[in-house]
């Protein structure tokens, strides 16, 4: 009777109390673990997550013609697209082009339609600057009077689809496709295919390299795995130098090795093994050497990784049973690396895909990945649009092969671990 007296007591700590306390103090330490993370988080978020989502966005977005000639675009929204448009539509026109022009937004919409047809540009910016100062009886045979093509259906359906956003424009021009007047989605012919063939190189680049660097940098990783301390120390630092070294000097030392009076040729040729010069610079050859000298040592420190951690009592154990070293090596040893593999393939694959410097120094023509292209629509060509429709294809890409090296890792990891 005392103690259930004790245990009730007014001001007794209870269980309820001590469980509220602990997730109070939880609570605080969840918080205190945030407000550390803060600064790092909005870092990542203004520098990073926030700039690659505004150039997703604009591979929809479609605002230059709708900022600048808000009225046309009204009724090129509500018009049905069929032959040449009437009296009010051509007026509208006429005033969205003055209004543009004067507000300097001229250039803006022409660079814009100019994307879908070559000589928008010059029709554009020609009929802005010969418009009668004073308005004609009627807009459509005065601007069809300035130039012919303002009497073309085509002319028009472009312009409407200029100016409708959200469009499917710069996603279907990223993989050359295109929408008929019809209303169907079409592709290019092969022979002009540009963006799609570009896409295939780039896969298939990215997967010549990662398996160079897994034929190179797997047996690497078992020698530093396997030697002493000491020996593995030491061997390590030819991973790690050049790891450091900058990416544009490592691709420049190789654009002076491999050009056709470079070390390599010199050396080659001075042995008697060949009467010229290899091409070995400017080619997929090229590429192929300088992409995979800058990307193998991510291989072999993920594959190292993993093999440090495996024990060689499993080695033993499958000889002293019988098995031959070749065979033991391949189903008792390779297995319980497969994860360090897929991570490492994983990492190698995808930084080659947005690779840059290296193509472009050590490529031909013929070698341009998607990261060059990106960087020519927003460098040259300055079209934003359709550099985030890359950019976006690209991230799929990624997604999907990540996805992919995902769920081989995982059942490895199930089935050896």
């Amino acid at each position: 009777m005392p103690t259930a007296a004790r245990a009730t007591a007014p001001g007794s700590p209870t269980k309820g109390d001590g469980r509220a306390s602990f997730n109070k103090a939880r609570r605080r330490a969840s918080m205190q673990a945030l407000l550390l993370a803060l600064p790092l988080l909005v870092f990542l978020l203004s520098t990073f997550i926030a700039p690659i989502t505004l150039l997703l966005a604009r591979s929809v977005q479609n605002r230059e013609v709708p900022d600048s000639m808000p009225a046309l675009t009204r009724a090129l929204n509500a018009w049905d697209g069929g032959g040449v448009p009437d009296e009010h539509m051509f007026a509208l026109l006429a005033a969205g082009l003055a209004e543009a022009r004067q507000s300097g937004q001229i250039g803006t919409v022409a660079r814009r339609l100019n994307f879908s047809m070559p000589e928008f540009r010059s029709l554009l910016m020609r009929t802005a600057r010969q418009l009668p100062t004073d308005a004609p009886p009627a807009w459509k045979p005065a601007l069809v009077e300035l130039d012919e093509r303002w009497n073309s259906p085509e002319t028009w359906r472009l312009l409407k689809r200029a100016a409708a956003s959200p469009t499917p424009d710069y996603l279907l021009a990223a993989v050359d496709a295109q929408v008929t007047p019809q209303g169907a989605v079409a592709f290019v012919p092969d022979n002009a295919s540009v963006y799609r063939a570009a896409f295939v190189r780039t896969v298939s680049i990215s997967a010549t390299v990662t398996l160079l660097c897994l034929v190179l940098g797997y047996p690497v990783a078992w020698l530093l795995a396997n030697l002493p301390e000491k020996s593995s120390n030491r061997l390590m630092l030819f991973v790690i130098v050049p790891f450091w070294t900058s990416l544009l000097v490592r691709t420049t030392a190789w654009y002076v090795l491999l050009q056709p009076g470079g070390v390599i040729n010199s050396l080659v040729m001075s042995l008697g093994l060949a009467t010229h010069p290899l091409p070995l610079i400017f080619n997929r050859t090229g590429v192929l050497i300088g992409m995979t000298h800058v990307l193998l040592p991510y291989l072999i420190l993920a594959i190292y990784s993993v093999m440090k951690g495996v024990s060689p009592v499993y080695m033993r154990a499958a000889q002293s049973l019988g098995a031959h070293p070749f065979t033991a090596f391949m189903r008792i040893y390779v297995p319980q690396t497969l994860p360090g593999v897929g991570a490492g393939c994983f990492l190698v694959f995808v930084l080659a895909l947005g690779y840059y410097i290296t193509p472009a120094l050590l490529g031909g023509a013929g070698d341009e990945m998607i990261s060059q292209l990106i960087a020519m629509q927003t460098n040259t060509q300055l079209n934003w649009g359709l550099a985030g429709a890359l950019s976006a294809y690209l991230v799929i890409f990624t997604a999907i092969f990540y996805f992919l090296f995902n769920r081989i890792v995982g059942i490895d990891r199930l089935r050896f671990g």
